[in-house]
């Protein structure tokens, strides 16, 4: 298998190239949530009308990155409405004023998955960076599932912080949601 380093591409895609990308992405979706798709929450339409939902926000971004002509993985984001509803179901006690937004303050970096064979090499890092570089916003959002300690072992080490745990859906699982300041990150213009 061809490492990473080697021959990794990452391209960037806006909202107007989404419907194309439909396959690959519900591919990629379906094989890293195969245990989870009979969950409805979790489910192939639940996942695909949250993307298209995203791709009419602001600010809409999503890379792709591919080894050779395989595509290994992918993260989008885009720009938190100041109507948002990204925080609403905080199960913890926060300071209000670290969830007002203002349709410029936060970039939600909506999902980042990597396939299983080529996880642990980089490659959710390189979508990372190229997904919030030259990013304007201020700070960055996250929900990554509460049990999940890799992906939040990883986005600590890459400087995001907690702030507290929610639950935006009856449906959904409990999430930590996590920060990371863009200003001091090195990402943000």
């Amino acid at each position: 298998m061809t490492t990473p380093n080697d021959a990794l591409h990452i391209t960037t895609h806006g909202a107007s190239e989404l419907e194309e990308l439909r396959e690959p992405l519900l591919d990629i979706y379906a094989e890293v949530y195969a245990d989870e798709l009979d969950d409805p929450f979790s489910g192939l339409p639940r996942y695909w009308e949250r993307l298209t939902a995203y791709a009419t926000r602001t600010g809409f971004r999503i890379v792709i990155a591919h080894l050779d002509s395989e595509i290994t993985g992918y993260a989008l984001g885009y720009t938190l409405p100041e109507t948002s509803r990204w925080w609403r179901g905080f199960l913890d006690e926060i300071d209000p004023t670290l969830l007002t937004e203002t349709g410029s303050r936060t970039v939600a970096v909506a999902e980042i998955m990597i396939r299983e064979p080529w996880r642990r090499q980089g490659i959710g890092r390189q979508l990372h960076d190229a997904l919030l570089i030259d990013r304007t916003e201020e700070r960055a959002t996250l929900l990554v599932e509460a049990d999940n300690i890799p992906a939040q072992s990883a986005y600590s080490a890459w400087g995001w912080r907690l702030l507290g745990r929610l639950k935006p859906f009856e449906d959904s699982p409990v999430f930590e949601a996590m920060v990371l300041d863009l200003r001091t990150h090195g990402t943000a213009n």
